[in-house]
This record gives structure tokens, C-alpha cells and sequence, in this order.
């Protein structure tokens, strides 16, 4: 049997093979149904058919694998993540969490005898850099495929439904990719942190809660443009100065209130050196793993922007570009990977995601659960982005001993 400390070894070599494909010379970058994610599955595919896995694409270019059972009825566990990148991205975000159980597949062949089929899923997009809209791959599971999605565009003009006739898909024909909820176990999903928690406390690896709900605003604020020299300082409509002072609301609401806030994106007009800022548009981007005070958090900070506005004599308004609800990762499957963590020497610690994942869209149609695994200062959606080959054979370690409690329960309810 190959070791956990050899796997972990195969699973850097790969990661590391897989991430020179790219659409660019100069970073990672692939994005859905281009030749590069062409590329990555038939990659990924042959070292599915090294552990001994079947292996196929589905409706929307997902690809698939399985250790299948004996029983061909059996009900399936599905471990996976996505293999799709954001522009300049890292080698291990998405990729981590099916590079680590394909070769867990190789190991669990050599010395188990599951009673449910092993699949493993590589979602063609999760981040949703080419067409605007994530979690393409994940969702085309559940069946959510809605219709005005075949015109969405690209940033050539390409739309969804011209580019996957070009990966030799049809658009109308995705619903083939939906799964029967009722044959699934679970969902795990292998991940990196993207963030400093498990740096910070020592730990390998780490258990997730839950997925933050996310909501994304988009806020205008319009003033009057102005000579940066004749207009007296009272008598100014300022729209960048009232800007700023909402921002450091959001700020200031989200330190107090306990969630994240952040804007990240300003657009300022005219942007002159000499003039007067008249209209700024800025963002939101605010996320809890409750729904309910996420929504009240927004709430005061809409009515404080509100209250700069009519103080600082300018216009506001504000519109929805992006909800998401939390998603609860299911007990029975935190309590296993605790217990997991425990039965392969390490001390577990449970923590939250703010990012979004592939589960997310999966806990439509089964119970969910995320392992988190170490990154270095928490990088993530950069090419600094950095894991060691001692936290993936943590990592397997524990996955591999929660397939094993896995096979346990369901052979006793057989």
C-alpha cells in the first residue's frame, strides 16, 4: 500500500503538473469550456483511471470518477471541488479538493471494501470568471440551469450556449447532468482555508460550520462637479468626500456588529485632478453565516449611507447585484470529521468559510461538510498562494479515516 506520506507527495507532483495549464504564458488562468479546461480533464482523467476509477464528462463538462462498489445500486459519496481558476490565480484552490481524492481512491482500493460508490467530481466552474455567473459546474447538478442563461457572454462575445457547442456540449441538454438526490450519501468537499485561522491556531486542518451567505450592492452617490478652486468648501456636492465617509461606515458597522464588509470597487467622475468629484459608484460586499443579522447589519449601514447623503446635500442610490444564503454544513458529517481529525493525531477545530464553494450548490440536493486545509498567511486567488506536503497528508489522513466510519454506518444499516 502506497503510504499517506507518498500520496501526499503525489498529490503536490500533480498539483504542480496541473497548474502549468493555462490560457496565459504569464499566470494560471482557465476558465470554463476553453481548450485548457479541455486539457485539465483529460489530465485529471488519466490519473482517475491510475486509481482504478471510471471516468466520464457529463452534460455541462464536469468530469467525473468512481470506485465503484460491488452493488450497482449502491448509494454514492461524492468528494470533489472545481478545476477552473480565477485570472493569475493559485495551483490549489479548487484543484486540492480533487487532485486529494483521486488518490485517496487509489488508497481506499488497496485496503477497503466500501458498501457506497466513491465519486469523485471536478466542477468545470466555480468561479464563474468567464461568463459572470458562479458555480456553473455545481448547479447544472441540481438541475438549476435556468433558460436566459444560454445568452450569457464572455468578454469576446461568446455566449454560454456557442461555447459549449464548441467543447461539443448543447446547452439545452444539461439537465442530463442532475442527479438523483436520493442516491447520494454526501457531499465533501476538500478546500484550502483561504484565510489565516488555521495558520494562526498551529492545525493542519480544520472543520467547517458553514458557508457565509453573501449579499453584493452597488451604490451611487451623485453630487455636481465643481472647479477644485472656486467652489467654497460649504457650499460643495462632493460626491467622492460622501463616498468615503460611507465607506468607513461599512467599516466601522461590520467591526462593531461582528461579520465582514468590504468595498472593493470605485469608479469616480470626472476623476480630475482640479475638479470636484459629481458622481462615485462603489461596492458592497457583505457576508455572515446568519442570514437574518447579515440582513440587519446591511439594513443600518443603507440608513447610514442614507444619512451622509441628506448631510452632505448629495444623491443615493443603491441596487442588488449578487444573494446568496448561508448554507449550514450537516452535523452528523462534522461530527465524523472531528472525530476523523481526532483518530489520526491532530486536534480539531471547527470555523467558518466567508468564501463561497461548490457546496454551497450541493446542499440543494444532499447534506454538505468541508475540510479546510492550512495555507500559508491564508493567500488565495494569487499566485502566492502556498500549501505544504505535510497538511495534504493530514489531510488524506483524515478523509481517508472518514470514508472508513462512513462504510462502517451504512454496512450496519445493511
Amino acid at each position: 500500500m502506497m503510504s499517506f506520506a507518498q500520496a501526499a507527495g503525489l498529490v503536490m507532483h500533480r498539483l504542480q503538473e496541473l497548474g502549468q495549464v493555462s490560457q496565459s504564458d504569464v499566470c494560471l488562468d482557465r476558465r470554463y469550456l476553453t481548450e485548457e479546461h479541455c486539457q485539465a480533464n483529460t489530465l485529471v482523467a488519466d490519473w482517475m483511471s491510475d486509481a482504478g476509477m471510471q471516468h466520464w464528462q457529463d452534460a455541462a463538462g464536469n468530469l467525473w470518477g468512481r470506485l465503484a462498489a460491488d452493488n450497482p445500486s449502491a448509494p454514492r459519496l461524492i468528494m470533489g471541488s472545481h478545476l477552473d481558476t480565477v485570472p493569475n490565480g493559485g495551483k490549489y484552490d479548487g484543484m486540492l479538493g480533487v487532485l486529494a481524492p483521486v488518490t485517496l481512491a487509489a488508497l481506499c482500493r488497496e485496503t477497503l471494501k466500501l458498501p457506497f460508490h466513491l465519486d469523485v467530481v471536478g466542477f468545470g466552474d466555480e468561479e464563474g470568471t468567464r461568463f459572470g455567473s458562479t458555480l456553473l459546474g455545481s448547479r447544472a447538478l441540481t438541475g438549476n440551469w435556468p433558460e436566459q442563461w444560454a445568452g450569457l457572454t464572455d468578454e469576446n462575445g461568446i455566449s454560454l450556449a456557442q461555447a459549449m457547442a464548441g467543447f461539443g456540449l448543447d446547452f439545452h441538454q444539461v439537465g442530463k447532468a442532475a442527479i438523483d438526490p436520493q442516491s447520494v450519501l454526501g457531499y465533501i468537499e476538500l478546500h484550502i482555508e483561504q484565510g489565516p485561522v488555521l495558520e494562526h491556531n498551529h492545525l493542519p486542518v480544520g472543520v467547517v460550520t458553514g458557508i457565509a451567505g453573501a449579499r453584493r450592492l452597488e451604490v451611487t452617490v451623485t453630487g455636481f462637479a465643481g472647479h477644485a478652486g472656486t467652489v467654497p468648501m460649504p457650499m460643495r456636492q462632493d460626491s467622492l468626500a460622501a463616498a468615503s465617509e460611507m465607506i468607513l461606515l461599512v467599516e466601522q458597522l461590520a467591526h462593531a456588529q461582528d461579520l465582514v464588509a468590504t468595498v472593493g470597487r470605485i469608479e469616480n467622475r470626472p476623476n480630475g485632478v482640479n475638479v470636484i468629484a459629481g458622481k462615485t459608484v462603489f461596492s458592497i460586499d457583505i457576508r455572515s453565516e446568519d442570514d437574518d443579522h447579515r440582513d440587519q447589519v446591511l439594513e443600518q449601514i443603507l440608513q447610514g449611507i442614507s444619512d451622509i447623503a441628506c448631510r452632505r446635500n448629495v444623491q443615493v442610490e443603491h441596487k442588488q447585484t449578487h444573494s446568496a444564503p448561508a448554507v449550514k454544513c450537516a452535523q452528523a458529517f462534522q461530527d465524523i470529521l472531528s472525530t476523523a481529525i481526532v483518530q489520526s493525531g491532530y486536534t480539531p477545530l471547527s470555523l467558518p468559510s466567508g468564501a463561497g464553494h461548490d457546496a454551497m450548490a450541493m446542499a440543494q440536493i444532499c447534506p454538505v461538510a468541508m475540510l479546510f486545509t492550512r495555507c500559508e498567511k491564508g493567500i488565495s486567488h494569487h499566485p502566492g498562494e502556498a500549501i505544504i506536503t505535510e497538511d495534504i497528508e493530514a489531510s488524506l489522513r483524515v478523509l481517508f479515516e472518514t470514508i472508513k466510519q462512513l462504510a462502517t454506518m451504512v454496512d450496519a444499516k445493511e
